[in-house]
Formats: C-alpha cells, structure tokens, sequence
C-alpha cells in the first residue's frame, strides 16, 4: 500500500515540470490613416503573469490579431513579428500582454531588440 502512495506521489512531481513557451494577447486600436505622427516610445508594465508593452506602431490599414506571432527563439529570447500583406499603411496604438517560460531577457519587437533588466526590490 505505501508503494503505492510512493509511486502516485513521484508521478505527480514528475509531472509538474513546466516545458518552455510562449503566449500572447494582442489589444489595439486604430489612431490614424498614413504613419507621419508615429511615437516611437514603448512602456513596460512587469507582474507575475508577464509583461505589458505599449507602444505605437505602422501596421496594415485592415489590420487583424491573426496578423501577429510570437515564437521563442532560444532560452532568452522572444520575438514578436506583425505581418505586412499591404502598401496601405495605418497607425495603431498596440498593447501586447507576454508570458513565456523560462523568462527571456531580450525581446525581438518587430526587428527592434529590447534588452530586459530585471530589477528586484
């Protein structure tokens, strides 16, 4: 009977090991036709279920969520890339939500790479 307890109980630490990804959630809005008043500044909003970017950026004029990926390219590395299928270009005001495991250290935000320093209190 405690074999029993022993081999239930390895199973549940054996499966709780949390495998490497990555995860999403894209809000935007459109702010203007044509990309001439872009703000090319980015804020940063760090928790416990990751990180908030906002910032301002040209996408396409019928720009959609499934237009946006987000893959792990290593450890420490996440990339984030908008996919361009038009000419006709709008700009939007983008708040993107990330969670990855393990935690990354340099963000690939469009081809922009942002270094990230932790800093604990």
């Amino acid at each position: 009977m405690k074999s029993i307890y022993i081999i239930i109980l390895m199973g549940l630490f054996v499966s709780c090991k949390t495998k490497p990804f990555v995860k999403h959630s894209l809000e935007f809005e459109k702010i203007a036709d044509g990309c001439s008043n872009a703000a090319s500044s980015i804020s940063m909003n760090s928790n416990l279920n990751g990180e908030r970017f906002e910032f301002q950026s040209c996408l396409d004029a019928d720009f959609k969520k499934e237009q946006v990926t987000s893959s792990q390219l290593n450890d420490t590395t996440v990339m984030i890339k908008f996919e361009r299928k038009n000419s006709q270009q709008a700009l939007y005001k983008l708040t993107i939500d990330i969670d990855a495991w393990p935690r990354y250290g340099l963000l690939i935000l469009d081809g922009d790479s942002i270094h990230m320093k932790r800093v604990e209190p």
